[in-house]
């Protein structure tokens, strides 16, 4: 036997892992079944109804014991690793991630799987927990709303001065972001914000120029 035999069956056998009997096999799953129906509460709580999906959340739900069982099958023989890492080579997410918050809960419940696979159950619990703190604490600090859009339609070009200063007494904060004119009319998107939203909107309704007028807002926030 040479250098080479040698070494190849000591880099099979250190890597072999025929200790995990049944027993400890579904102690393993049992745990990953836990961690990712904690992960599917906690994602369905925090999300914002807006970007929700049932779909996605049971995906999250399930990537542990998926990935539990592909780090066991790892762990048992080298050849198994090797083709596992061929198999899922060849696969691509192509879901668009709609909020970047999916990306931590797709990261999280991922790092679930491969730490209950490697047998660290407690590391996966405690993980989970710090995560979850961070996440609940994170989601309750203070934040100013995002600025409200202003679309209006106006007859009488001369009037958007007059326009504005109505703005301006029911915001604390207003700013022109376009301008579409044509030959008779005048569309305008105003950045504000305001805690009197339906006061405006009565004034504003109230001018003959005035054609239609919209506000909006968004779930975008920022920062105090």
């Amino acid at each position: 036997m040479n250098f080479a035999d040698i070494f190849n069956k000591s880099f099979i056998e250190g890597f072999s892992n025929n200790d995990l009997g049944f027993a400890e096999m579904v102690m393993v799953f049992a745990l990953a079944v836990v961690l990712g129906s904690y992960i599917y509460i906690v994602y369905r709580f925090v999300s914002r109804q807006a970007f929700y999906s049932k779909q996605f959340n049971i995906s999250l739900a399930v990537l542990p014991v998926i990935v539990t069982a592909i780090i066991l099958a790892v762990q048992s023989s080298v050849v198994i690793s090797l083709g596992m890492v061929g198999a899922l080579s060849i696969i691509r997410f192509r879901t668009a991630v709609k909020d970047p918050m999916d990306l931590t809960f797709l990261f999280w419940s991922i790092s679930a799987g491969i730490i209950c696979g490697a047998g660290l159950g407690e590391l996966a619990v405690m993980a989970s927990l710090v995560i979850t703190i961070m996440i609940l604490v994170l989601d309750r600090m203070q934040i100013l709303r995002a600025p409200m859009l202003l679309v209006l339609n106006v007859i009488n070009l001369d009037a958007e001065d007059r326009i504005l200063d109505t703005v301006r007494n029911y915001s604390r904060y207003s700013k022109v972001k376009s301008r579409n004119l044509t030959k008779d009319k005048l569309h305008m998107i105003v950045e504000l914000r305001t805690d009197k939203g339906k006061e405006l909107l009565k004034e504003l309704e109230g001018r003959e120029e005035i054609l239609s007028v919209t506000l909006m807002e968004h779930d975008g926030d920022a920062v105090c």
